[in-house]
């Protein structure tokens, strides 16, 4: 699974995209906000861990999402 952090503009927020192996796009949430079905991608209990990453992540950088 792969992250990255796309910046905002103005009124618009910072979001989260969940990449599959593939590069699909699996799930598009606000940064700000957490992903509330964490247990469909395989994440639950790894929320605090998951938003550690979301906070140094850098924008528009793709990363594999190791957590």
């Amino acid at each position: 699974m792969y992250i990255i952090k796309v910046k905002g503009k103005e009124k618009i927020p910072d979001y989260i995209q969940l990449r599959d192996e593939k590069f699909s796009l699996i799930a598009y949430f606000r940064a700000d906000r957490p992903l509330k079905s964490l247990e469909k991608y395989g994440l639950q209990g790894k929320e605090s861990r998951l938003k550690k990453v979301i906070e140094s992540l850098p924008f528009g950088k793709l990363q594999e999402l190791t957590i």
